[in-house]
């Protein structure tokens, strides 16, 4: 559940910068990215980011986002079964055992 302004709001601290330029935000952020906003006023604003790597940006476009979102709910209600090698490799396609490039 959010919490409104006000209530994040009296949750501020004073941290003392060190000679060295760091401040200590605790263990909650340890290992943490976090975008750092500065502003005219002496203010800054530093909030938690979760950076995606380039190579899985298609992960969250269209029409993948929604497959992916399909297969993890199918795979979250399927109960799991052992797979039949022998029936699985008749029904392939010919030619399907070639190396292929990565799709995009």
């Amino acid at each position: 559940m959010k919490q409104s302004a006000a209530a994040q709001a009296s949750k501020s601290e004073i941290k003392v910068v060190g000679k060295s330029g760091q401040i200590s935000l605790g263990k909650r952020f340890a290992g943490k990215t976090l975008r750092l906003q500065r502003f005219g006023e002496g203010r800054i604003v530093l909030t938690a980011v979760a950076l995606v790597p380039e190579s899985q940006l298609w992960t969250l476009s269209e029409p993948h986002r929604s497959r992916i979102a399909r297969g993890l709910a199918w795979a979250a209600k399927a109960e799991p079964r052992e797979t039949d090698i022998e029936a699985l490799l008749k029904r392939r396609p010919k030619g399907a055992g070639r190396a292929r490039g990565r799709r995009e």
